[in-house]
């Protein structure tokens, strides 16, 4: 194992969407146990530097991994795929119809200030989130079709930055 493992191969997991919370948690604590700066208090400075480095790659695996949006960006990326994320907007007319929907149906609910209406178009797009993470790991664990994996990754990050957005209204109300 080095530095510059992948986050699953630090961690000891398999390179997988579907992963174990408990089991990403105690190899997580497990590896920065051995590898916490506080152990190398009194090593040379070179130790010290290389034992901050390993903590350091260890948050950000931990990190990337605990999250399911990232995970799935992770591994879509570890296979080659770029997500061009930034510069690649182009969807599916029916998907952009669903999002601009949904975005007039925040819009009025946060204009009216119906915090009730905001609560349930919030549960209702982590029921959709879900079930997308579940289409996800069907693609990358199962089918491992890198193709169609991309493609539900690239919605994903729209619908979670959509649920965002909800969140910021429902906040804005409550103030």
């Amino acid at each position: 194992m080095d530095l510059n493992s992948d986050f699953f191969t630090l961690l000891g997991l398999p390179r997988r969407f579907r992963l174990a919370a408990s089991e990403l948690d105690a190899r997580y604590r497990d590896l920065q146990a051995r590898v916490h700066p506080d152990r190398f208090v009194n090593a040379p400075e070179a130790e010290r530097r290389v034992a901050m480095q390993w903590a350091s790659q260890a948050n950000a695996a931990y990190q990337t991994l605990k999250n399911p949006l990232a995970r799935a960006r992770y591994l879509v990326e570890l296979a080659g795929v770029d997500l061009r994320a930034e510069t690649n907007t182009a969807m599916p007319a029916d998907f952009l119809m669903q999002q601009m929907e949904w975005r007039e149906a925040v819009q009025e609910a946060r204009c009216a200030g119906n915090h009730h209406e905001l609560e349930h178009l919030h549960h209702r797009l982590r029921a959709d989130i879900a079930a997308r993470y579940e289409e996800i790991a069907a693609w990358l664990d199962d089918a491992q079709d890198l193709s169609a994996a991309s493609e539900a990754v690239r919605r994903q990050m729209f619908l979670e930055k959509l649920q965002l957005e909800i969140t910021d209204a429902l906040l804005a109300l409550e103030e």
